[in-house]
């Protein structure tokens, strides 16, 4: 699952730019010591991780259904296409729907209310259905692994990778001067355009060991998709 964690690791800084507003506006429960904030920040990142995880199942089982249809290398590339397209289209714009929902956004004010943890993880749970670049990437690769739990673990894996840079964000608060935005613009495409060249790769089925394996003689989806991911 190395693909999974450095996407979210590096991908990181693109959710300190998108969701650093509301990490950094997220409410204190009743408790004030410094135990009972970080608590609830990595309750409120298990609830992210949680939705990652179930769309991740959601998602690795449609890329089951196609893999078992025989069409696992037409849709690594075209996955890898779209991904590579994402860089010089603004396909995230076209998806920004569930955030301009009056009904979500409501049931987000209403959770950023109610000081407690059950209200940070339903926080966390709802911002990972925000429209998202990354998201979008993490799920292709969910797809690309033709099976929903290898699915589930690589969203949850690349979950993990994206709670430090969000911890850094909480604890240190307003007072960092890092020029985030610009480390995205750097680090983020950059993550985009491996893993889609790697999914590009994968399909084409090169015959060439943990990067283009012969998908056509492979034996079973999890061979498929480990060598693709150490």
């Amino acid at each position: 699952m190395l693909t999974a964690l450095i996407l979210g690791t590096v991908g990181s800084l693109h959710c300190v730019g998108m969701c650093g507003p509301i990490v950094l506006a997220l409410p204190q429960t009743g408790n004030p010591s410094k135990l009972h904030f970080l608590t609830g920040r990595l309750v409120y990142n298990s609830g992210r991780i949680l939705t990652y995880f179930f769309l991740g199942l959601i998602f690795g089982g449609i890329g089951q259904v196609i893999s078992l249809a025989g069409f696992q290398s037409t849709l690594s590339i075209i996955l890898g296409v779209l991904i590579l397209a994402s860089l010089f289209l603004p396909i995230s714009k076209t998806l920004d729907v569930i955030n301009t929902s009056p009904h979500w956004r409501n049931t987000l004010g209403k959770l950023f209310k109610k000081k407690s943890f059950p209200a940070l993880a339903g926080i966390g749970m709802l911002n990972g259905l925000l429209p998202c670049g990354l998201v979008y990437t993490a799920l292709a690769g969910a797809v690309a692994a033709g099976d929903s739990l290898y699915g589930a673990a690589f969203m949850l894996v690349f979950g993990l990778g994206t709670i430090p840079a969000l911890l850094v964000v909480a604890i240190i608060g307003r007072v960092t001067k890092v020029n985030w935005q610009g480390l995205i613009k750097k680090a983020l495409p950059a993550t985009m355009f491996v893993l889609g060249t790697l999914l590009i790769l994968r399909g084409l089925s090169l015959g060439i060991p943990y990067i283009s394996p012969d998908l056509r003689n492979a034996g079973t989806n999890q061979e498929l998709f480990i060598p693709n991911c150490h």
